[in-house]
């Protein structure tokens, strides 16, 4: 299987200090600093591409999830929140909330329900979060 890489730098100090990271390809890169990942500030962070990451993966998971059960997905939509909070001393990714809109023909609600379940607990992003970030799932078919 595949190791897929990113980097990052960072210039100066924590509060006025700013960065740049950039997966390996070069489809994801951008700026952050203290107010883009701590405040309201402009830039991107960490959490957004966790969050960015967790949606990829779950709707990709997911597609393989409902077709298990006999279902054909059409579209599926995950929009992803993640947050990160001061515990204790420092700051802790808490919560993974998902929103996802799914579009399938042959499934009933009770196997769409199954299908996100096994996908909150079983896609790649989500195992690797596993004990340590809260992962609420609320889905829909349309």
């Amino acid at each position: 299987m595949p190791t897929r890489k990113a980097s990052a730098v960072w210039n100066g100090g924590l509060r006025a200090g700013n960065g740049t990271f950039e997966g390996s390809t070069g489809a994801v890169s951008g700026p952050f600093n203290f107010g883009s990942r701590f405040e309201e500030g402009a830039g991107s962070n960490p959490e957004e591409l966790l969050a960015a990451a967790e949606a990829a993966c779950f709707s990709m998971a997911l597609s393989g999830n409902l077709e298990k059960r006999g279902g054909s997905p059409e579209k599926i939509e995950t929009n992803a929140a993640c947050t990160v909070e001061k515990v204790g001393e420092g700051f802790t990714i808490t919560r993974m909330k998902l929103d996802v809109r799914v579009k399938v023909e042959g499934v009933d609600e009770a196997t769409f329900q199954e299908a996100l379940e096994a996908t909150r607990v079983g896609c790649p992003v989500a195992r690797a979060l596993k004990g340590n970030v809260e992962i609420e799932v609320n889905g829909r078919m349309e």
